[in-house]
């Protein structure tokens, strides 16, 4: 990788230096080209490391296959915005091999495949950044007046504005071994050393046998390469360590992680360690697999460790670390099947001792003795311990420059431990306290702040802040001042900026409160508006303060006089607004006068030059919480693909594509997409609602249900649309047929008045009609219908609750005078559950008279099948339900949502007696997903046995 194909070194352009080439370092230099890239910033970065390739670290310089990855496929993107990405990558490089998501793959594959994207992503830079990979050790760094400079083992010395030092996993450390046992040849100190373990496939002369010190992942990884069919066929491999315990398994098929709430948890070791214990056993019973409990700890893991005082720290590590590694650090299930054969066959033998004395055999080789009393005459020793841990002791160059002190402060002071480097959020603390030295580091480094962070998902996540943070402090972007001038990046008085970078004209204070609304509105979760509320108090003159209370109270149903929001973001707009914000108060006005055609076209314009607006783009997007700018799904899934150069791999971004995946179809996608928004937010609602759709339309109905209860009563439990989830987590109760879960669900979750107004509409009422017309209806409609059908699927079934509550915890006008086509479907089956014939009539009128040509056509005519269903008529019911279909989806909303209609033209077709047609249209629903409760319902329309045959 040379400067001469990848853009050249310009004079004026900033230069980062990377210390280290393997995977860290590599994904550092990803991310800063890409991120350098979409600002248009010209970059030079200079990798230095002696390897001859980028990406071929510790982790990834195997040259064999069969050393596999730990982390599945899909959690293996360099990409956050793209998660399929090295599943792609794979499948391109192989066409034979399937695109599988949940395979472990070789870990020299994935080196290639950093390696590959680091260079596509040079080339996308179109010359603005390039790169040099000096092929020599980095020995020493120094700050100069204007940056920092690496002092390397060829002599010279590279100045760069910033440096990242990238050194990644440390070696193996073998302070354990006796003297006798250090100094023989017979000890591999390094199994990944060049040739180390094909010494041991060669040796034909001494015993066969071989010992491995340590039984984690290491000790896989060796085990195989000194059995497979290149090594003497009778080596027996012993492993040792100080508890004897291997690497857990992953499971066979993916699971998703169960995400705590942590909110609550303490911050002592033993209040966290009690909370954890509660949580996998609450997970273990639900979901019978403590792995999700596990893989959901993951997303919190470095929060808790954050909440840890330092003694509590270190009694983590003496106490917990050894257990957490086994159960968090997972061998791949082919690698235990292979495990759990090599015991089988005698040819692996694990046991819990540690080396006390070794001594030289004379044909070669060493008697080993352990702690236990045993003795071992084996071939080899090879130290499978893993990397060390405190970098005080590592006698690397660079980071002990950097510890020592100088004019009387180090560069950088060790963490806890000496688990790498403290930092402040990846940029080097020096012995002062002082964060001003341009010296970032991440990955390994980090443990000491974050303790998991030697995981790809985990350094990628670092590397992108990294990117960004490195780049405003050498090539900052321009900044706004209050009076409107745009000044140099690195200007003392400039604005306070929203949670995107986009200027707030208003205090520090009153920024910080709106920006922790704009948050939670991201996050879909409750009390937005009193956060926005308080920004006003802290600063009355903030316009957007303003706006989005009046926006939240118009188009969410906040708690908000919008009216007196919008007249004061008026004025205040006119007093001190910049552009961007006098344009989105403008838009928030139009929306309230009209919010489908005028209002519509003015939140796109803004949108279209301000596209990084996490607001408007919140009430473009149709969701849970707003009802978006169209009803038509191409013009939506059209909006969030053109936002992507804008937010790359913002999680909020990913979580809205998330959704917009699944609305296409792409459900591998979409889940994918929605695991990477919850790996950086684990409290993202758009993600949790994405992945909530894909469990329903692949039938994952148990896996959906427990899943979706836990995030229900965890992270979900300050969720602003609760309700909407337990309806997807009731929704999976019909499928699975259990209507008395569901009974329990809606009295606990969905009756009134704990849910009202849209919300009540929208999940409650249409939840308790699909609810009658699958279950408690079905029996009889064979009866009346196809009384030759062996009928009888839902012997003894319950009514559902009455509606009438409902509809009494709904504004009247959302049944009678519905601005939208999705509000007036659902008042329109509302309505058909409470048999209400007349207020059903009249909503067709209103419907009829409708300028909105969907709400004058599909809404209208969904309205007359209904009511001809309500009065009996069943063929006309599903001649005018058939019809309709096709055309549904220019209503909006979700597709699990629409079905409620496919439903309902079920039960007419059957009460009808149309066999043919009801049995066509469970056999597509079956074909499109599993559904225990279609396979009932298709079973009961068989034809009746004739009397005295057996069925």
């Amino acid at each position: 990788m040379g400067a001469s194909a990848n853009g050249s070194a310009r004079p004026g352009r900033p230069t980062v230096a990377i210390v280290g080439a393997g995977a860290a370092g590599s994904l550092t230099a990803l991310h800063l080209a890409r991120t350098a890239a979409r600002r248009s910033s010209g970059l030079d970065l200079v990798l230095i490391d002696p390897a001859e390739r980028c990406a071929r670290g510790v982790a990834f310089g195997t040259s064999e296959d069969q050393h596999l990855l730990n982390v599945p496929a899909s959690g293996m993107s360099a990409l956050p915005e793209d998660p399929g990405h090295f599943v792609a990558w794979r499948h391109r490089e192989d066409p034979a091999q399937p695109a599988e998501p949940y395979v472990f793959a070789p870990r020299r594959q994935w080196g290639r495949y950093l390696d590959d994207t680091l260079e596509d992503a040079l080339r996308n830079a179109l010359g603005e950044v390039s790169v040099r990979h000096l092929r020599t050790e980095a020995l020493g760094i120094r700050r100069t007046a204007d940056g920092a400079a690496v002092r390397t083992a060829a002599g010279e010395e590279i100045a760069a504005d910033a440096v990242v030092v990238a050194p990644g996993l440390p070696e193996a450390g073998h302070a354990w071994a006796p003297d006798s046992l250090a100094a023989s040849p017979f000890f591999v100190p390094d199994p990944w050393a060049p040739g180390a373990l094909e010494v041991i496939r060669r040796d034909r002369v001494g015993p066969a046998d071989v010992l491995l010190v340590g039984t984690g992942l290491t000790m896989v990884d060796v085990a195989f390469s000194v059995t497979d069919p290149r090594n003497r066929s009778d080596r027996t491999v012993h492993a040792t360590s100080r508890n004897g315990r291997l690497p857990q398994a992953h499971a066979t098929q993916l699971q998703l992680a169960a995400i705590p709430d942590i909110s609550d948890w303490g911050g002592t070791l033993e209040e966290i360690r009690a909370e954890v214990h509660r949580h996998v056993a609450e997970v273990l019973a639900s979901a019978g697999d403590w792995r999700p409990a596990l893989d959901g700890l993951r997303f919190r893991v470095q929060e808790l460790w954050s909440r840890l005082g330092e003694a509590d720290r270190v009694a983590f590590l003496a106490r917990d670390a050894g257990t957490w590694g086994v159960h968090r650090h997972r061998m791949p299930p082919s690698s235990a099947a292979r495990i759990a054969t090599l015991r089988d066959q005698g040819r692996l033998q694990v046991g819990a001792a540690t080396v006390v004395a070794a001594e030289p055999l004379p044909a070669g080789g060493l008697r080993v003795t352990l702690s236990d009393g045993s003795e071992r005459e084996v071939g080899w020793v090879v130290n499978c311990t893993g990397p060390q841990t405190d970098v005080r002791r590592l006698d690397n160059p660079v980071l002990d420059d950097l510890l020592r002190g100088r004019g009387g402060a180090a560069l950088a002071t060790p963490a806890t431990a000496g688990l790498g480097l403290r930092t402040r959020e990846g940029r080097l603390i020096a012995a002062d306290g002082s964060t001003d030295a341009p010296l970032w580091t991440l990955g390994a480094m980090r443990r000491g702040d974050l303790w998991e962070s030697t995981a790809i998902p985990e350094i990628r996540a670092q590397a992108a802040a990294l990117s960004r943070s490195v780049l405003d402090a050498v090539a900052p972007l321009p900044r706004r001042l209050a009076d409107g001038r745009l000044v140099g990046g690195h200007h003392p008085v400039a604005r306070p900026r929203d949670p995107l970078g986009l200027p707030l004209s208003t205090t520090t204070d009153a920024a910080a409160a709106y920006n922790a609304g704009l948050e939670r509105v991201m996050r879909l979760q409750d009390g937005a508006e009193g956060l926005l509320r308080r920004a006003t108090e802290l600063d009355p003159g903030f316009a957007l303060a303003h706006a989005a209370l009046a926006m939240l109270g118009h188009e969410a149903g906040a708690d908000a006089d919008v009216h007196a929001s919008l007249t004061a973001a008026r004025d205040a707009a006119r007093e001190r607004g910049d552009e961007r914000e006098r344009s989105l108060v403008s838009v928030v006005d139009q929306r309230v006068q009209d919010v489908r055609r005028a209002g519509a076209d003015a939140l796109m314009r803004h949108i279209a030059a301000h596209p990084r607006d996490v607001l408007a783009v919140s009430a473009a997007v149709p969701t849970i919480a707003f009802s978006g700018v169209t009803d038509v799904q191409q013009e939506a899934w059209d909006l969030v693909e053109g936002l992507a150069p804008a937010y790359g791999d913002h999680w909020w971004y990913i979580s809205l594509l998330a959704f917009t995946r699944q609305d296409q179809g792409r459900f591998e996608e979409a889940g994918l997409l929605a695991e990477s928004a919850l790996s950086c937010e684990p409290s993202s609602g758009h993600a949790v609602h994405a992945q909530t759709h894909v469990l329903y339309e692949t039938g994952q109905h148990e896996t959906g249900r427990v899943w979706l209860d836990h995030w229900v009563t965890e992270s979900g439990r300050s969720a602003s649309h609760a309700a909407h989830f337990s309806w997807h987590a009731a929704l999976h109760e019909l499928a699975i047929g259990d209507t008395e879960a569901v009974r329990r669900r809606y009295y606990s979750q969905l009756a009134a008045p704990a849910v009202t107004g849209v919300r009540a509409l929208i999940d409650s009422a249409s939840l308790l009609w699909r609810w009658r017309v699958t279950t408690t209806d079905w029996d009889g409609a064979i009866e009346r219908g196809l009384p030759t059908a062996a009928g009888g699927a839902f012997a003894g079934e319950m009514s559902p609750p009455p509606v009438e509550p409902v509809l009494a915890a709904v504004d009247a006008g959302l049944l009678t005078r519905p601005e939208t086509p999705f509000v007036a479907l659902h008042a329109a089956i509302a309505l058909a559950a409470a048999g209400d014939l007349p207020r059903l009539a009249g909503l067709a009128r209103h419907c009829r008279s409708s300028s909105d040509a969907v709400v004058r056509g599909t809404v209208a005519a969904v309205c007359d099948a209904l009511a001809a269903a309500v009065e009996g008529r069943w063929a006309e019911a599903a001649a005018l339900l058939t019809d309709l279909l096709p055309a549904l989806v220019r209503v909006g909303g979700s597709a699990a949502q629409r079905e409620v209609i496919e439903e309902t033209l079920l039960l007419c077709r059957v009460n009808a007696g149309d066999a043919p047609g009801a049995l066509a249209l469970l056999d597509q629903r079956l074909d499109r997903r599993p559904s225990p409760l279609d396979r009932r319902r298709l079973t009961s329309l068989a034809p009746r046995p004739p009397v005295g045959v057996p069925g």
